[in-house]
């Protein structure tokens, strides 16, 4: 029955979609609420059964019948049930279902209650088949479902001109890595005659040969895909635009759907990209630096939850990384924990900019753990869980990642995540602590006013501060924890993984660790003890500064670049070619018929005499030509 487990919230979506409006509120919050809880309930027995299966057949399979069926090729609608979609459906149904119910008290005064609910349960639908489908063209619904709800949500206040925008900037981006999927499905239908995954990953290593063209281009199709939904560089502009979506989407979207479908993506094509090390090495390659790059532009941001975006695109980019040198099970395992602990961030400062009717700006605020005791409890745990401290979760499978790229020669790389784990130490804490530290910077009416969220923005606090603070030891000990021998059937042994000594992987261990610890140290003394200084800082690098407060300026080059001369390009077409040209040709066609209608209406005098004459003049002329001719 694990078909189901989509079906229901689906259900749950066109309930509350089509009759929401007539029903009381909190019938809408239980509609929606229990069926992810329904979602959960039945991928928690999914996976209970999964457990009582040997491991060499850990499979659980359902097919609702065919769906294309074309001589040899074949598609169906069906659903695959393996330790790799348990994972992940457990993580989307579990983090999801917390995130409904934060729901329920965030948006209980929002006039469009039950058209927030029947997209928040459209969004689980679509995610759950992609991670659930056993077939491409199946997970490619999901996707373009997911796409869509990002769309609506992320401009599901569309009276503001930048939630409205932020939703199209979002579709958009996403379409050239959509584009790229759509390549590489039809390819690999000419290659493998299927998109069936067991189909297609079997038959890999006889079709393709290890490191050919056709096998890195393919991955590299996949890839791209992965690099706009995942945001990654290139395109992963429109993320943190997202934010000004409702902070649940920015949750939703951030911890437990959407985002992680791109590291799903290549995860699930694993046997491919074996057959592709140039693509694991861009990969890896993309990932690091993706993750560098945003962790920078953070340190300077002053928007709670916009600090939180370049987070998730930094700690995806840790996921891509150790895909990319062969650890698929850590990739895995962070993508996980980042679930708890990034939708615990998010709901935190959701709690926060409830609390402060809206404001954003993390400048207007301090001191506020004395006013939300919880949300800077939690929020506390959050930061140390995403700044990888032990033994909060993010701790854990970091260091699982950055040990696999240690050993598999890759060093700049890991170098590179050391760096980042400064970084993330740095502004995870300049985050809390100019947010609930130091003096207050908040007005007297603000302060009046301040006041704890209630129980249903609470609890689910509450919930994934204890995740983010546990969930990490299934990993225990690396490399050969739990979750890595659940997921080590999913998995191909990768060319990458070297074995580690012990002692080896501690001081890699320590190494990052004591980066992180440095970053905080660094933000305590800068924004605590010292908080003047980074104006001094930025004062003297103006130019550092500013380069990193507005991103490098890639929005700004992006719209000089594709954006303006795209407009451009459209608008001449549509002055020149169609105006011009097409309907110049159309209407020229309409005036020469008009003309010669004009003429031929002189000969319609309405005389009889003259229509006798022209009778009789044709038929002179009729018999002259016959008579010459012959």
């Amino acid at each position: 029955m694990i078909w189901l487990i989509p079906v229901i919230p689906l259900a749950g979506s066109l309930v509350v979609g089509l009759i929401g409006r007539r029903m009381p509120r909190m019938l809408v919050a239980v509609i929606a609420c229990g069926a992810a809880t329904c979602s959960l309930m039945l991928s928690a027995m999914s996976f209970a059964r999964l457990l009582l299966l040997p491991v060499e057949g850990r499979q659980l399979r359902a097919s609702l019948g065919s769906w294309i069926a074309s001589g040899d090729f074949s598609v169906s609608f069906g659903f695959l049930f393996d330790p790799l979609s348990a994972i992940m459906a457990l993580v989307v149904c579990g983090v999801g279902l917390l995130i409904h119910i934060y729901s329920i008290g965030y948006m209980t005064e929002d006039r469009d209650y039950p058209r927030f609910f029947a997209l928040l349960n459209l969004f689980l639908a679509e995610m759950l088949i992609l991670v659930l489908a056993d077939n491409y063209l199946l997970l490619f619904v999901g996707w373009e479902g997911v796409g869509l709800c990002s769309y609506l949500l992320i401009g599901f206040w569309f009276e503001r001109p930048a939630a409205a925008s932020a939703g199209t900037k979002a579709f958009l981006v996403n379409r050239i890595g959509d584009g790229a999927i759509v390549v590489g499905l039809i390819w690999m239908i000419l290659l493998f005659g299927s998109l069936d995954f067991r189909s297609v990953l079997m038959d890999a290593p006889t079709v393709l040969a290890y490191g050919s063209v056709t096998a890195s281009i393919l991955t590299l199709l996949l890839f791209i895909g992965a690099t706009g939904k995942s945001a990654q560089l290139p395109l992963y502009v429109w993320l943190p635009d997202a934010m000004e979506g409702p902070t649940p989407v920015s949750a939703l979207i951030h911890a437990a759907t959407m985002v992680t479908a791109g590291v799903y993506l290549i995860a699930r094509s694993a046997p491919l990209f074996q057959l592709a090390p140039l693509s694991l090495d861009i990969v890896a390659w993309i990932g690091g630096l993706t993750a560098l790059y945003a962790a920078s532009i953070a340190l300077v941001q002053t928007d709670i939850k916009r600090i939180i975006a370049y987070s998730t695109i930094s700690q995806l980019g840790y996921m891509f990384l150790g895909l990319g040198v062969g650890a698929y099970a850590a990739g895995v395992f962070h993508l996980m924990t980042h679930a708890f602990f990034k939708a615990l961030l998010f709901l935190s400062a959701g709690s926060v900019i409830h609390a402060l009717a809206g404001e954003q700006d993390m400048r207007r605020m301090g001191g506020l753990r004395k006013y939300l005791r919880v949300t800077a409890w939690s929020f506390l745990v959050g930061a140390l869980a995403n700044a990888g401290i032990v033994p909060f979760a993010g701790f854990w499978s970091k260091d699982e990642i950055l040990a696999a790229a240690y050993a598999s020669g890759h060093w700049p790389l890991w170098a590179i995540g050391c760096l980042t784990a400064l970084g993330t130490g740095l502004y995870m804490f300049r985050l809390y602590f100019l947010t609930f530290e130091g003096r207050s910077r908040l007005d007297a009416h603000t302060l009046g006013h301040i006041h704890e969220a209630p129980w249903s923005m609470r609890l689910p606090l509450v919930l994934l501060a204890l995740g983010s603070a546990t969930v990490g030891f299934v990993g225990v000990p690396p490399g050969s924890g739990r979750l890595q021998q659940f997921l080590g059937q999913v998995f191909p042994v990768s060319a990458h993984e070297v074995a580690i000594e012990p002692s080896v992987e501690a001081v890699l261990a320590v190494t990052a660790l004591a980066m992180a610890i440095g970053g905080i140290v660094v933000a305590y003394r800068y924004y605590l003890v010292d908080p003047h200084r980074p104006e001094t800082l930025a004062a003297r690098y103006p130019t550092l500064y500013r380069t990193l407060f507005h991103k490098y300026w890639i929005d700004e080059l992006y719209d000089a670049a594709v954006v303006r001369p795209t407009v451009n390009a459209a608008r001449t077409l549509s002055e020149v070619f169609d105006a011009r040209m097409v309907d110049g040709t159309v209407n020229g066609v309409a005036a020469l018929v008009n003309r010669i209608g004009s003429l031929l209406r002189r000969l319609q005098t309405g005389q009889v005499p003259a229509y006798v004459l022209s009778i009789v003049v044709g038929a002179v002329v009729l018999l002259g030509y016959l008579a010459f001719s012959g």
